[in-house]
């Protein structure tokens, strides 16, 4: 195995901007990729003496080229499955629009097909014009905060924070980010919030203001997200597990059978067509939520409490319209 393994589509990228005969130097190659000095070095070292490429520096022009027209890089296996896979992947991206996520999954997005070989081809106008890709509604992330909480997690540094709690008045919170996810659009963090002195989740587009304090933290050994949030249906959980029982009435049946909807799911299977789906869960907002979406076609068995929740929304909706 060689002493360095070089990325091949930066080899491509640098192998291109030589062709071009520009006479780039190895700090403009290293300022445009956005990577170091010493690894696009590495790179043209590789490049000469693992691949044999005529790279020579032309003190005229101040910058490299190759004294052999006829060089070639090795060429490399792309399927049409790949390729279709990478102009796929940019309408995909259309799903982080107007995020600070967007920007940044472009410019890989571009890099990665432009170091596609100029004798690969795909009609990219194929992909365009037969696939589509809705985005869903998410709340909008301020940029700035986006990024200073990224240099949170990143370095471990305490966050003061304004957030906006729905219906009540800004708080000033001091936050040790532990962990961030991504769930039904929208983006929150979890960590220890030392106002309320334990672990809690936050909608990062409620955050309106964050500081970086000159304060290191440790994220604690035994903090596991997975484990933490156990068998939560949805983003929210409790430490306490219920059992629930739904009835699913035949016109939905289908629906509910085609999908596992939690990893404890067991279903039951009625005369009449209906079934029964059960599972363990530890908390019941979302939970609610979801049967509430199936209108008439579901019908919570147990626990009471939900049962009590659900009868509570359906007696407001109905006074809502008369």
């Amino acid at each position: 195995m060689p002493k360095f393994k070089p990325q091949h589509t930066r080899l491509l990228f640098i192998d291109q901007k030589i062709r071009e005969k520009g006479y780039p130097s190895t700090k403009q190659l290293a300022t445009e990729w956005e990577v170091s000095y010493k690894t696009i070095q590495r790179d043209i070292e590789y490049m000469r003496y693992q691949l044999d490429a005529p790279i020579k520096y032309s003190a005229k022009k101040r910058g490299l080229y190759y004294s052999e027209d006829s060089f070639n890089l090795p060429a490399f296996s792309v399927k049409e499955s790949d390729l279709f896979a990478v102009y796929l992947a940019q309408q995909l991206l259309v799903q982080y629009e107007g995020t600070p996520l967007y920007d940044n999954l472009f410019s890989v997005y571009k890099k990665i097909e432009q170091a596609l070989p100029g004798t690969v081809a795909v009609d990219a106008d194929i992909v365009h014009s037969r696939v589509t890709v809705f985005p869903s509604a998410c709340t909008p992330v301020d940029p700035v905060v986006w990024k200073i909480v990224f240099s949170s997690l990143r370095n471990l540094k305490s966050l003061r924070i304004s957030y906006r709690t729905p219906g009540k008045a800004v708080q000033e919170r001091e936050l040790d980010i532990y962990h961030m996810v991504r769930f039904e659009e929208n983006w929150y963090v979890i960590g220890y919030c030392h106002l309320r002195k334990q672990v809690r989740t936050f909608h990062l587009s409620r955050i309106e203001k964050a500081v970086s304090i000159d304060k290191e933290y440790v994220i604690p050994e035994d903090f596991n997200f997975l484990k933490l949030t156990g068998s939560h249906f949805g983003l929210y959980w409790t430490g306490n597990e219920q059992a629930v029982r739904i009835k699913f009435f035949k016109p939905v049946v289908p629906y509910i059978l085609e999908r596992t909807w939690h990893k404890s799911q067991q279903i039951e299977k009625n005369l009449d067509g209906s079934i029964i789906l059960s599972l363990k869960v530890n908390h019941l907002l979302e939970l609610r939520r979801w049967v509430l979406s199936w209108g008439g076609n579901a019908e919570v068995l147990e626990p009471k409490q939900l049962v009590d929740d659900i009868k509570s929304d359906l007696t407001m909706m109905t006074s809502n319209y008369g």
